[in-house]
């Protein structure tokens, strides 16, 4: 069976590299970037199946951006996006209804410090839906 492709964006480079790690050891092949024309550059060259992305990268709106531009190159690749926004504004972000993702442009939205638990539960959520 082939491994599902994921690519993770993050500017916080040791929770990028702690994912990574995670991630390919629950079995998936995983490329990562640091910021969202890293993110975008690597799209070029391959579709992941899923993508996370962080909020909050070197601009305030650099994972909406990207959410934005995924959807727009494959609005079937599922996207996880991850934030800590909430935690350090009182802001809520949500993806659960049809109104949230037609302008969050994300099929999830989880809260920093992310529990790798329930990343993989979305992951594996989404990639059979």
């Amino acid at each position: 069976m082939d491994k599902k492709k994921l690519l993770i964006v993050d500017d916080d480079i040791d929770l990028l590299l702690q994912l990574k790690m995670q991630l390919e050891g629950a079995g998936y092949d995983v490329t990562s970037a640091e910021s969202r024309n890293e993110a975008k550059e690597l799209m070029e060259k391959f579709t992941p199946d899923l993508a996370v992305v962080d909020l909050m990268m070197e601009r305030m709106d650099d994972g909406f951006v990207l959410c934005y531009d995924i959807k727009k190159k494959n609005a079937d690749i599922p996207v996880i996006m991850v934030t800590g926004v909430s935690r350090e504004t009182g802001m809520e972000f949500d993806a659960a209804t049809d109104e949230e993702r037609s302008w969050l442009k994300a099929d999830v939205i989880l809260a920093k410090p992310i529990r790798f638990e329930q990343l993989t539960r979305e992951i594996d959520r989404l990639l059979k839906g």
